[in-house]
């Protein structure tokens, strides 16, 4: 994330920011902000298209501004809320949503709750996006809602700097699939839902019902269902490299282990599929460090 010291020092200083197309806001959460808008120079390249607030899990999670929700669900395995509020659309993760598609929403009023799982530990991610460009959050809130940053801010933000980069260890997984790499890691326009998003993971081409194994050894987390990621495993790996890893595996015709199992490194688990949100056979492979998604070509290719 280039450019993300600079805009945290900045903000140590109010900042006072037009809104953006002249609608105003209310933060999302009580925490402050703690990662800000760094878009790349390209759009399909990696960048931060939001602002993280920190807050706790479970913290409730309310509507910027009033508008109508258009999206109330999971995607990639993580819960989406998105509120639509004329031309420009705000949305809010990881949030379990307590409201649902089609509902009205008022500003402040509570969509959900903070769910683990996000850029950082206990944060909330809000992003604004009018058609399929990217803005500013923090466009909306006027400078009354603008605070100081806790002492230590810096220090944690370059933590997560280093967090997020990871430490590739090149040849460290075998192959989970027999097939062509497709989709990488990092922004791509979704091939379902034509806008640019954060492509997790890196896919692999392959026919329907070749066999999925195991990267690296380890014992299952879960096997589970879900709109998006279809039949989809993940794999605990301990600590690597002074990081606790896993692995999933989405969109499988399904899987041959279950929670608690001990895998070895190459073991058949499951079989190619194309369940949930997937354009046809292929194997979605993302990696976790610390619970922050890493690019899986650092790991695959020796």
């Amino acid at each position: 994330m280039r450019k993300l010291a600079i805009a945290a020092l900045a903000f140590l200083l109010f900042l006072h920011c037009p809104t953006a197309n002249a609608l105003s806001g209310t933060p999302p959460v009580s925490g402050q902000p703690v990662i800000f808008f760094d878009p790349p120079s390209e759009r399909w390249l990696a960048g931060h298209r939001g602002v993280d607030f920190q807050s706790k899990e479970g913290a409730s999670v309310k509507a910027v501004a009033s508008g109508e929700i258009t999206f109330a669900g999971q995607v990639g395995g993580k819960y989406v809320v998105t509120v639509t509020h004329g031309e420009l659309r705000t949305t809010y993760e990881p949030v379990k949503p307590s409201v649902k598609k089609g509902d009205t929403v008022l500003i402040g009023q509570e969509i959900g709750k903070l769910q683990s799982g996000g850029h950082c530990e206990g944060c909330l991610h809000l992003g604004l996006k009018k058609g399929d460009e990217y803005l500013d959050p923090m466009q909306l809130f006027s400078s009354e809602a603008v605070r100081l940053l806790p002492t230590g801010t810096m220090e944690k933000v370059k933590a997560l700097v280093k967090e997020r980069s990871g430490a590739a260890i090149p040849g460290l997984f075998a192959m989970p699939t027999d097939g062509t790499f497709g989709s990488p890691f990092g922004m791509r326009l979704h091939p379902i839902f034509n806008e640019w998003r954060m492509h997790s993971g890196q896919d692999i081409s392959a026919p329907c019902g070749t066999a999925i194994r195991a990267a690296l050894g380890g014992t299952v987390q879960s096997v589970s269902y879900d709109d998006a990621s279809g039949n989809l495993l993940i794999i605990d790996h301990g600590a690597v490299g002074g990081k606790r890893m896993r692995t999933m595996y989405l969109h499988a015709q399904g899987y041959i282990v279950k929670a608690g199992d001990k895998v070895l490194q190459g073991q058949v688990v499951g079989k190619v599929g194309a369940t949930g949100w997937s354009t046809g056979c292929h194997l979605h492979f993302s990696v976790t460090l610390n619970g922050n998604h890493v690019d899986p070509m650092g790991y695959l290719k020796g």
